[in-house]
């Protein structure tokens, strides 16, 4: 038992994951500099929950509490400030969408706008099998058409035609 390790693999990877989430926990903190803090606790904590709802403008895919962007700390800046000037959570929320447009937020609200792009795809995806199933059903009766036997004057006056006998 010379060349094992005290400790089950399994558990190592535990380790390793619980300090990775634990250095991404840490990196999220430290995007908001200790000279933006506020500091009266319960109007940080409002800031903070507000920042976690609003996009950051030039990361896209993370928050402005989450992100270290010029842009996001200038946000997280007019949030406390607007805060501090007595503004409540849905004042300052609406003043950025009013002023950023819809796409500030993390979780776009349900509206006739966001209800269309949602669903423009799927009604796309239907018409797009209606066609398909439409065409597909019309040629298949193109195919019953054309595989069906001649009955017996048809076969006649075929056979008149081709022959040159038939005036028609």
């Amino acid at each position: 038992m010379m060349g094992r390790t005290a400790f089950p693999c399994s558990f190592q990877k535990l380790v390793l994951v619980l300090l990775a989430g634990m250095a991404l926990v840490a990196t999220s903190a430290l995007a908001v500099e200790p000279d933006e803090r506020l500091a009266d606790p319960a109007l940080e904590a409002r800031a903070r929950a507000i920042s976690s709802e609003l996009r950051c403008l030039v990361c896209q895919n993370q928050s402005i509490d989450d992100s270290s962007a010029p842009l996001a700390r200038d946000l997280r800046i007019l949030v406390r400030e607007r805060l501090r000037g007595g503004s409540t959570d849905d004042e300052v929320m609406r003043y950025l969408v009013d002023r950023y447009g819809e796409f500030v937020l993390l979780k776009p609200r349900l509206s006739i706008q966001n209800a269309v792009l949602w669903l423009a795809p799927f009604v796309l995806l239907a018409l797009v099998a209606t066609m398909l199933w439409l065409r597909q059903r019309r040629h298949s009766a193109r195919v019953d058409m054309q595989a069906a036997p001649l009955a017996p004057d048809e076969k006649a006056r075929l056979e008149r035609i081709l022959s040159g006998d038939d005036n028609a």
